[in-house]
């Protein structure tokens, strides 16, 4: 995945990645490796990517699962805005909406945001928008504070989650 075009604000503050998520992961060999910012202006999680034609379902086409596997991310990463970075919840619930094809090879800002937080639980949104502020996808879901126990190798894992440009 590259940047372009749609230029990284120097107000935005770069959120932690790890090393092997299929999203945000710096090495994991097969993973999107995008990096997540916080644009606190906007209250929301921001990613400025273009997505290559490997990650395609129809040509041309970004595959709606990799779209769905952006969004789940990027949404539930708006949460940590509001608490700690080594705060971690879990998607219970997801809805996509897709309105129309998302190219390959095309500037594109993914953007979540909370839209309520109830105790162990919110609901938090996103969108994949083009250069020009035209939505194709939208997303809401139901994140929860997973189970106690439910990341146990979290705590080996750990020394690899940081900011890392």
């Amino acid at each position: 995945m590259r940047v372009e075009e749609i230029a990284v604000s120097p107000d935005w503050l770069l959120q932690p990645t790890s090393r092997m998520c299929f999203v945000c992961g710096r090495d994991n060999p097969v993973g999107l490796h995008l990096q997540l910012y916080e644009d606190h202006e906007a209250g929301e999680v921001v990613v400025p990517v273009v997505i290559p034609e490997a990650y395609q379902g129809y040509p041309g086409i970004v595959h709606g699962g990799i779209l769905a596997t952006i969004l789940d991310e990027v949404t539930g990463r708006a949460i940590m805005m509001e608490v700690s970075h080594d705060y971690f919840w879990v998607t219970a619930k997801m809805t996509v909406r897709y309105r129309k094809p998302t190219p390959t090879g095309t500037s594109l800002l993914v953007a979540g945001w909370v839209v309520e937080r109830r105790g162990r639980s919110a609901r938090v949104a996103g969108e994949i928008r083009l250069a020009d502020g035209v939505v194709t996808v939208e997303s809401e879901s139901l994140v929860v504070q997973p189970a106690e126990g439910a990341l146990q190798g979290w705590g080996e894992e750990q020394q690899y989650w940081r900011v890392e440009s």
